[in-house]
């Protein structure tokens, strides 16, 4: 039974990058804490192989990537394409991350859909249409939208099992329509919970002008951290790998909860990148 714990990318962590050399070399720094990252530079656009061969060089090999799909696959951008067209994309962002795949490297593929994405007809098909062209890549599905859970939460749930795809758990702020409860339940051997913060007032207030910025401003405190350990122990009986990501980074809290939830899980982990030093920094 496995429980990887990371964080959303490797730039923004401050608490983590106290030397220059690390600093310079924020990957393989970052490999030095954590066994697991997600790529979120690949919902902005597709990669190139080149960038993800460079990431695979720079971590150790027992190290795993989550990556985040597309926007213009999921609907964020808003972007009218045809079925082909997605097709397409799809294609090609699969061929973006062979790198990744090749070096056995892939922990899954995350597809976050966006808050309007709700229960109708033309969701579903479009979910089904993605997992078949996702083939046999591992593949997480991450709902926005209440509707999926009021009243259709097992019917979410089966569906899901059905297309064999893993089921991500979410803590994020209960902000109405376009934030979804915390629901444990699990898909297939794999669980990926992700962690938002509980900000309320930033989800939702798209009009200020720094929105992005406080969105996920949150640092969870030990009873609310406390309280996922005995969700991830009840868990740990049912799946054999738990990857569990940190998103709340706005005010740099991310790396430091990831930590505590280790000390809280008792976890110590093997193989990770040998501590950089900048003797300069010693000086």
């Amino acid at each position: 039974m496995t429980v990887l714990i990371g964080l959303t990318g490797w730039g923004d962590h401050p608490t983590l990058y106290k030397s220059s050399n690390e600093r310079n070399q924020k990957l393989k720094s970052y490999s030095s804490h954590f066994p697991v990252v997600e790529i979120d530079s690949s919902f902005y656009a597709i990669q190139s192989q080149t960038n993800y061969q460079k990431w695979v060089e720079e971590t150790p090999d027992n190290f795993s990537f989550v990556i985040k799909a597309f926007q213009t696959i999921t609907g964020h951008d808003r972007k009218k394409i045809t079925n082909r067209e997605a097709k397409e994309i799809v294609k090609a962002f699969i061929t973006s991350i062979q790198p990744v795949i090749e070096a056995g490297k892939l922990n899954s593929v995350l597809f976050q859909f966006p808050p309007w994405f709700d229960v109708q007809q033309r969701h579903i098909e479009k979910l089904k249409k993605i997992r078949q062209w996702m083939g046999d890549i591992p593949t997480a599905i991450e709902f926005r939208n209440r509707s999926w859970y009021e009243g259709h939460q097992q019917e979410t749930i089966d569906f899901l099992k059905q297309l064999q795809v893993t089921h991500t758990i979410c803590d994020e702020p209960q902000a109405g329509q376009g934030s979804i409860p915390i629901v444990t339940d699990t898909t297939n051997d794999r669980a990926l919970i992700r962690f938002h913060g509980r900000n309320v007032h930033g989800w939702n207030n798209h009009g200020q002008e720094d929105w992005r910025a406080v969105r996920f401003l949150y640092r969870y405190n030990e009873t609310e951290l406390q309280q996922w350990a005995e969700r991830i122990q009840l868990l740990k009986k049912q799946v054999s790998e738990i990857t569990i990501l940190f998103n709340n980074n706005s005010g740099g809290d991310a790396a430091d909860n990831a930590k505590q939830l280790l000390t809280l899980l008792d976890i110590n982990y093997e193989g990770l990148h040998p501590k950089q030093i900048d003797f300069f920094d010693l000086l």
